[in-house]
Parts: C-alpha cells; sequence; structure tokens
C-alpha cells in the first residue's frame, strides 16, 4: 500500500492528552530513537500538529519513509481526520491530523485511534484469522476489535469505542460524549473517583487515593473499584459472546490498582461467557511500553499514507 522500501526506517508517534511519544523504527520493529515532550492541549489543533512535527524532527533520520500517528480520538484513518474528540485537546475534534502533520513535515502520513493502534500488536500474534477484543480502562475507557484477521474501523473511525456501550451500572449518569448511561461514566479513573464521592467518600481527587482508602478498608472506595470493575468485565463479556473472540486483552492505568479490581473484573466477565466461552480468560497485553509507538509506526503499513498538501494549506 505504501510503496516503500520494507527496510526503510518509519516513525511512529503516540499523541495522549498529557504526552506525546516518538519513536524512530527500524526493520524488524527495531526502535532506534525515542523523544517524548509535553502535549500542549490547551492551546489548539495548531499547536498540537506544530508539536507533532517537532517530535518527528527529533527522531527523524536519513531515508524515513513515513509517519505513523497514534492518536487520542475517534481518527477516521481514510480521511485523516479525526472526527470526534472530548475537550482533554481543546479543538481537536475536526482537526485534518493527516494532511496537517504531512504538509508540516514534508513526510507521508497514516493515523489511527492511540488503542486501536496498540491493539495492532496484539493482533498480529494472532494469525490470520484471529479475533480480538482490546480494551484500555484510564481516564477514560477506549478500546479496539478485530475479526478475521483485520482489525475494524467503521464508519468514520468509531469501531472499537468500547467506552460508549450502554451499562446498567452508570444508568443516569452523564458520559464525556455527551449521553447518559455509557460505561466510562462508571468504569474509568475519573469515574471511580466520582463515584466514591457519591457513596460518602471524603476529599479523594484522584483515583491513586481511592485506590491506598480501600486498601485500608475503606468500604466506599472497595464499593466504589468494584462496581466500575464488575462494570467492565460484564461489558466485555457480553461483546465476547458477540465476537467470539481468541484473546481479549486489558489494559490501562486503572488495574494498576491491583487485585481488588481485578479479581472483580475478572469474576464479571466470567459470569457473563456462555458456555462454549467458558475457558477464556481476560489477558494483559504483549507489548510493553512501546506498544504504541511500535503500532503507530505498523500504520503505515496497513492504512492509507496522505501526502504533503502541494500549497501548505491544511493545518
Amino acid at each position: 500500500m505504501t510503496g516503500r522500501h520494507p527496510d526503510a526506517p518509519v516513525i511512529g508517534l503516540d499523541l495522549g492528552g498529557t504526552k506525546i511519544a516518538a519513536a524512530l523504527v527500524g526493520a524488524g520493529g527495531a526502535v532506534l530513537a525515542r523523544y517524548t515532550r509535553p502535549t500542549p492541549a490547551t492551546r489548539g489543533a495548531g499547536a498540537v500538529l506544530d508539536a507533532l512535527a517537532e517530535a518527528v524532527r527529533a527522531v527523524r533520520a536519513p531515508g524515513t519513509a513515513a509517519v505513523g500517528v497514534a492518536a487520542a480520538g475517534v481518527i477516521d484513518p481514510v480521511s485523516g481526520t479525526v472526527t470526534s474528540a472530548t475537550d482533554t485537546i481543546r479543538g481537536w475534534a475536526g482537526t485534518r491530523l493527516a494532511a496537517g502533520l504531512a504538509t508540516r513535515t514534508g513526510t507521508p502520513v497514516a493515523c489511527d485511534n492511540d488503542v486501536r493502534a496498540a491493539a495492532t500488536t496484539e493482533l498480529a500474534r494472532l494469525g490470520d484469522d484471529g479475533t480480538l477484543i482490546y480494551a484500555a480502562v484510564g481516564t477514560g475507557v477506549g478500546g479496539a476489535v478485530a475479526a478475521g484477521g483485520r482489525m475494524l474501523h467503521g464508519a468514520a473511525g468509531i469501531a472499537g469505542h468500547l467506552g460508549h456501550l450502554p451499562s446498567p451500572e452508570a444508568d443516569g449518569l452523564p458520559c464525556t460524549c455527551g449521553a447518559t448511561g455509557h460505561l466510562e461514566a462508571i468504569a474509568a479513573g475519573p469515574a471511580i473517583t466520582a463515584h466514591y464521592a457519591r457513596l460518602g467518600g471524603d476529599g479523594a481527587d484522584r483515583l491513586q487515593t481511592v485506590a491506598e482508602r480501600a486498601a485500608r478498608g475503606d468500604r466506599h472506595a472497595t464499593a466504589a473499584i468494584t462496581l466500575g470493575a464488575r462494570a467492565t468485565g460484564r461489558a466485555l463479556g457480553g461483546l465476547a459472546n458477540a465476537l467470539g473472540p481468541h484473546r481479549v486483552v486489558v489494559t490501562g492505568g486503572v488495574l494498576g490498582i491491583g487485585a481488588p479490581y481485578r479479581d472483580a473484573l475478572d469474576e464479571a466477565f466470567a459470569a457473563e461467557l456462555m458456555p462454549p466461552l467458558r475457558s477464556l480468560r481476560l489477558a494483559a497485553p504483549h507489548g510493553g511500553a512501546d506498544a504504541a509507538v511500535l503500532g503507530a509506526a505498523a500504520l503505515t503499513r496497513t492504512l492509507p499514507l496522505h501526502r504533503p498538501h502541494p500549497t501548505g494549506a491544511p493545518s
């Protein structure tokens, strides 16, 4: 699809709400150079594109063939556009990500959602017919779905946004997308913290505080963590019944809570599974710390490459 030499280095960019990570990736997935910088998330889309271009320049080497971007938000890789996003990055929705970065760097760009890019490293291990569910539970709840060895993108790139599945545990709670009752509203880190306060917990401003109090026996903290875990487990179990996956991966900062969260998650997931899937277990990702940038680099081999605009117009 790219027409480039298979051994030419490419750059993988992982764009999050707080940090941009860049890696120069050579043949066989070897990381040849790394760079990180803060995301100027409050300064608008133009500033973010400029920061991405700076990251490209920091790791670029002669012969670099393309750039792959794994970005927060709903990304349509065909148009190279951010079709929807929360306010984590100000003004991000509607950004012409691929064209804007290609024009700034003079290099072809492929782009996709960040979680979906990381999931490509898992899908590669399943073979040509693999079916995968990949969930990331952190500040939000993201995900990716693959079937028959192919990552699903869906209309406007929205496939895999698991945080916006309806969740009985979140009934009536507002979601970041503007709707109510979605999984993210009860299962994401800030949502668990907010539910702790609703239950009567006092003065917790972040998930780590809730986790520490649960470890000391705070019943409200334990209840909030357990409910978030059960909601995620039930949603993933139901989705597994629908798709029949070979592997279900769960990752993200919320899992750092440890056994109280993981035990409730595993129990709720197993309870939802139909008999043919009873041996299926939730798994940790294989990719490690470089999964996102390696997945981003891999996008340049599988998705459309957007070329620099001849007039430099897109921003």
